[in-house]
């Protein structure tokens, strides 16, 4: 009898349609999964998270079928996940492949931290610039006061 060989890899079905978020920092994955309510999603969905990455060491990746995201959930992938990278999905071929960036401002997604805010006691939405996108800090329009990454709450 021959020597049976080890499977190395476990093969995932490709999705038809639909967005793939590669290159997510392990830590990050399920907070990804959090602030885009996939949780609730109702489509196929495939988590991966502790992946061998060349890159990164570690990574993580979700695929979303038959989703493509807006520019304001973008937004909050690249405040969370800075070193992600969208593929969109159509037909199975690879039609469009981005890293996500940072954006210089950023509207009516974050919360401001400062209790006092206006934004936190009437209906004006939020808007902050983005003053460090290394440390990632915003800068409230409003207050002024700057929301480091780690006391980032979104909406």
């Amino acid at each position: 009898m021959e020597k049976e060989e080890l499977r190395k890899e476990l093969k995932v079905s490709a999705i038809e349609n639909g967005t793939v978020i590669d290159h997510i920092p392990s830590q990050n994955v399920f907070q990804v999964i959090k602030i885009l309510n996939l949780s609730e999603y109702q489509n196929q969905l495939l988590i991966g998270t502790n992946l061998d990455s060349t890159k990164m060491g570690k990574k993580g990746i979700i695929k979303v079928s038959n989703k493509f995201f807006r520019s304001d959930e973008i937004n909050k992938i690249a405040l969370v996940a800075p070193s992600a990278t969208l593929i969109v999905i159509k037909n199975f071929k690879v039609t469009e492949k981005n890293k996500v960036e940072i954006p210089d401002y950023v509207e009516k997604i974050v919360k401001c931290f400062n209790p006092n805010c206006i934004t936190n006691n009437e209906e004006i939405p939020t808007k902050f610039t983005v003053i460090d996108k290394n440390e990632l800090k915003l800068r409230c329009h409003y207050c002024e006061k700057i929301t480091a990454g780690g006391n980032i709450t979104f909406k």
